[in-house]
């Protein structure tokens, strides 16, 4: 299943797109659920996993706003 939404962290806005399952999976993020996901900052493309890391956070607002998603989809 796909989902889609905003999370603000302080200033931050981030898009995100989260594709996740009912169980965990080798392809997921720490073997869980999420097997893809994408967050987007000002259109530019800050965090990407596609069955591994493309793009991993580089700074605590985009760490942060990926604990929130894998707390939710994890």
């Amino acid at each position: 299943m796909w989902s889609e939404g905003s999370i603000k962290i302080g200033s931050d806005i981030f898009r995100y797109w989260v594709k996740h399952y009912d169980d965990g999976s080798q392809y997921g993020i720490d073997k869980g659920r999420i097997s893809k996901l994408t967050l987007k900052r000002n259109g530019e493309t800050v965090c990407n996993y596609d069955r591994g890391w493309d793009i991993e956070p580089a700074d605590e607002s985009t760490a942060t706003a990926l604990a929130i998603l894998m707390k939710d989809y994890n």
